[in-house]
């Protein structure tokens, strides 16, 4: 899978980039935990959801925020981070200039990242949040939230309560005109070690082909 350099709004973003042969292949960006925790694109559930999107047949884009590997700049309060991620999808788009639909994953602060996107960008159709974490972010900005997608946590997560994530699925349930699908997976932690990954990455295929099969009908 190559790496890619690509421009950012503060230097030089660094990615992994793994297109289809396809021309009209969908495409997918990844997004990555925090960044000042340790969070890298090379995290086990972003290169994962990554794999997940390219053997579903999505042309995949997962890269480093700012000031992480060789990303340019520093860690911006999720404000530039917000900025990064649309550089990416200006960058993939570029790139793949006739695909026909464009979901955004995020895992853990990712997420938070994801879903701010999806607010700003009306051709994002779908998306995947692994452990949002809405214990300590703000998610009211989706209102009303524009696509369907899926939200994935563990009943087990030490870091974000699944109460919380009930919360913000239920109010998303609210909303007319998307449906919301969420999935706990009963004694999987934040980071869905071993062996809760494959249980999460199998409820990411189904949930993403039964969609794509949707839109192709």
């Amino acid at each position: 899978m190559p790496e890619v350099i690509f421009p950012g709004p503060d230097g030089r973003l660094e990615g992994r980039y793994h297109p289809q042969k396809a021309k009209d292949a969908p495409i997918a960006i990844v997004l990555h935990p925090h960044p000042q925790f340790g969070g890298t694109m090379n995290n086990k559930v972003v290169y994962n959801l990554h794999y997940a999107f390219y053997k579903m047949g999505f042309t995949v884009l997962r890269f480093n925020f700012r000031g992480v590997g060789r990303s340019q700049g520093e860690y911006d309060q999720g404000i530039g981070e917000l900025s990064d991620a649309a550089a990416a999808l200006d960058y993939l788009q570029a790139l793949n200039p006739n695909a026909k639909h464009c979901w955004v994953g995020g895992f853990s602060f990712g997420s938070w990242i994801g879903m701010q996107l999806l607010m700003r960008r009306p051709e994002i159709s779908g998306f995947v949040t692994v452990a949002p974490n809405a214990n300590m972010y703000d998610f009211s900005f989706l209102a009303p939230c524009p696509a369907s997608g899926i939200i994935i946590n563990g009943s087990a997560d030490k870091i974000v309560p699944p109460s919380d994530v009930d919360a913000l699925a239920d109010k998303l349930h609210e909303q007319k005109g998307i449906t919301i699908t969420h999935e706990t997976i009963e004694g999987a932690g934040h980071f869905f070690e071993d062996p809760y990954m494959d249980p999460m990455i199998d409820l990411v295929d189904t949930y993403v082909r039964r969609r794509m099969t949707e839109n192709t009908r």
